[in-house]
């Protein structure tokens, strides 16, 4: 079936040829994955599910099937069609059906609009963005890691070439509300880290992000911007210069729309790409509620390494950093030095207490889960180990840093990459 975009198949080659040079064009698939991104918000792994499973276009128009439906009634049965076609398209496949398809469309239904699409198309048809998808060798591999969470597309506005780095970026996060310490620290630590080469990877908000961008490229280092609105325009309005800026010397991203506002969830979905597109997350200065706590739980979840800079225990402005070092495997960073050793993964360690030579330290973590705690005489069963003899074990790998105890029981800490 035809979904109305606003646009002839001649007008969509056209803006393809503009938005995507040099690269592969299908029509059908880059259509595809733009209404999508209109239809579904960031991170809906249900939407991302059927588009890795199914491809966009064939998934959209499983979709589309069902509508329009004017009335509550008819609406649920449209969503209750959608998740039958869906489920057969699966079965076809001879794989388990996706979950989650019926609720899935009633979301993003009301966005279904045909002016809705159309006008995304006319405001990307009158900009000078970039776009990416998955397959392009631009997009960052790191990006990968968020599975069927990650962006179905990417707007972009400047050097593309830099989604490659993931290896040599870091993410700079903190505070809106920076304290002379805080952007001082910030500055100093991207001014250092754009002189070796490593690209600095924030969010373009006031304080943190601003103070570690302008250091950047005050040492005509590299850096990226991503946005938790569109590209129509910059967000917050008082960085709008140095956002264009970003996007004349360095990268500006979006994974929403044109036209859509930036709002409180989409900055924490943001948050999930800054984690993943770096090798590493610094937090510079944050409160007890900051946005950058959570973007240090994305990066807990895809395993990458946290730095986390300290503050005086009486600052709330850090309150937010010392939490983070309590409960999250992190690393204290105090120079640029601390930051390349921990994005490489070296943070210097002493040798390790557990001898490596020992099975009986390699039953015992393998009897353990990063997220699920558990007790000693659970890990003593699954690794074959008396209580008290596991129990020991636990004391020396904890010495080690590999595990961790709480009020819950004992958990593995992630290796850190």
């Amino acid at each position: 079936m035809t979904i109305s975009v606003g646009m002839s198949e001649r007008e969509r080659a056209a803006l393809w040829d503009r938005l995507r040079p040099g690269r592969l064009i299908d029509d059908r698939e880059l259509t595809a994955r733009v209404v999508w991104s209109v239809l579904a918000e960031p991170g809906d792994g249900t939407a991302g599910r059927l588009v890795e499973d199914l491809g966009a276009a064939a998934s959209l128009e499983l979709v589309y099937r069902a509508v329009p439906f004017p009335s509550p009634a008819e609406l649920r049965r449209g969503a209750a069609a959608v998740r039958d076609t869906v489920t057969s398209a699966y079965r076809a496949r001879g794989v388990e059906p996706l979950a989650g398809v019926h609720a899935g469309f009633l979301r993003w239904q009301p966005r279904m609009d045909p002016t809705l699409i159309a006008s995304v198309f006319s405001m990307a048809a009158a900009s000078a963005a970039e776009l990416l998808t998955p397959d392009d060798p631009q997009w960052s591999r790191g990006l990968r890691d968020l599975g069927p969470h990650a962006p179905l597309v990417l707007w972009a506005l400047g050097n593309v070439e830099l989604l490659r780095d993931f290896e040599t970026s870091v993410a700079m996060v903190g505070t809106r509300a920076a304290t002379g310490y805080g952007n001082h620290v910030a500055a100093e630590f991207a001014a250092g880290l754009a002189e070796r080469g490593w690209t600095v990877v924030s969010g373009g908000a006031y304080g943190i992000d601003a103070a570690s961008h302008r250091a950047a490229l005050a040492a005509k280092g590299l850096t990226v911007a991503v946005m938790a609105g569109g590209l129509h325009s910059f967000y917050p309005v008082g960085n709008s210069e140095l956002i264009a800026r970003i996007a004349r010397e360095g990268l500006v991203l979006a994974e929403v729309p044109f036209g859509t506002p930036p709002t409180p969830f989409r900055f924490l979905a943001r948050n999930r790409m800054i984690a993943a597109m770096t090798s590493a997350v610094v937090v510079i200065e944050a409160g007890s509620r900051s946005g950058s706590i959570n973007t240090a739980n994305h990066a807990f979840e895809l395993e990458r390494p946290i730095g986390v800079v300290p503050g005086a225990i009486t600052s709330p402005s850090s309150a937010g950093c010392h939490e983070i070092l309590k409960t999250r495997p992190s690393e204290l960073v105090t120079s640029v030095d601390d930051i390349v050793r921990l994005a490489k993964g070296s943070i210097m360690a002493p040798e390790p207490l557990a001898d490596p030579e020992d099975p009986r330290y390699t039953r015992v973590l393998a009897a353990l889960h990063a997220r699920s705690a558990r007790s000693v005489a659970t890990i003593a069963q699954k690794c074959g180990i008396g209580e008290g003899e596991t129990a020991g074990l636990l004391g020396v790998l904890l010495l080690d840093g590999v595990v961790r105890k709480t009020e819950a029981g004992w958990v593995s800490v992630p290796p850190k990459r």
